[in-house]
């Protein structure tokens, strides 16, 4: 299991501030954001193409990271400010 956790603009579009994503072993991010797409939409989609990402607290810039059981992924869009 990776629990995902969503912010701002991600949460409005998942409708929920977390959850926990079951993913089979060697499982990557793009695997995680898949499952969630699927759950969640399009809405959740287009905010996905441009957030941010955290796998255990460490910015994620490939997606085919493997992402180990327990894990945390955060999803961090955009944020309008300074």
């Amino acid at each position: 299991m990776v629990t995902v956790r969503y912010f701002a603009g991600a949460r409005a579009a998942a409708g929920i501030p977390d959850e926990r994503v079951p993913l089979p072993e060697g499982g990557t991010v793009a695997d995680v954001l898949a499952l969630v797409t699927a759950r969640h939409g399009t809405a959740l989609s287009r905010v996905l193409e441009g957030s941010s990402l955290l796998l255990d607290e460490v910015a994620v810039r490939d997606r085919s990271l493997r992402a180990p059981a327990g894990a945390t992924l955060d999803v961090l869009p955009p944020f309008a400010g300074g």
